[in-house]
């Protein structure tokens, strides 16, 4: 039986939660958080002992583009690690948010990688 979209989503709510336990951003070295959307998908970057977002991206950007989502979350990923370098930031530690470390959200790290970013 397949599961409902409600279960679903309570379950990246439960694994989220989880994942947020363990996972901290500070100013040295922030949180680069991703949510994706069945269109879109966006990054930030998060500092959260004063609650700041100190620079983000996403794939509705006119400077983002590829052939599919995949290429497009990769640019993304790309463009967060450069906005964060002018920032002063090299460090970062990956939320992947409760999704699974596959396709897009993967292509999000891996594009900050390649920008420069550490995760």
């Amino acid at each position: 039986m397949a599961k409902g979209s409600k279960e679903k989503a309570a379950r990246r709510k439960r694994v989220h939660d989880s994942i947020r336990q363990t996972i901290m951003g500070t100013s040295q070295r922030p949180r680069l958080s991703v949510y994706r959307s069945n269109k879109y998908i966006y990054a930030q970057l998060i500092d959260d002992l004063s609650g700041k977002t100190l620079t983000a991206a996403s794939s509705l950007e006119a400077d983002v583009s590829g052939e599919n989502r995949t290429e497009e979350s990769r640019h993304v990923g790309e463009l967060v690690a450069e906005r964060a370098q002018e920032e002063g930031i090299t460090k970062a530690v990956f939320d992947r948010s409760g999704y699974k470390y596959h396709g897009r959200v993967r292509a999000v790290a891996e594009g900050a990688r390649d920008g420069g970013l550490h995760l």
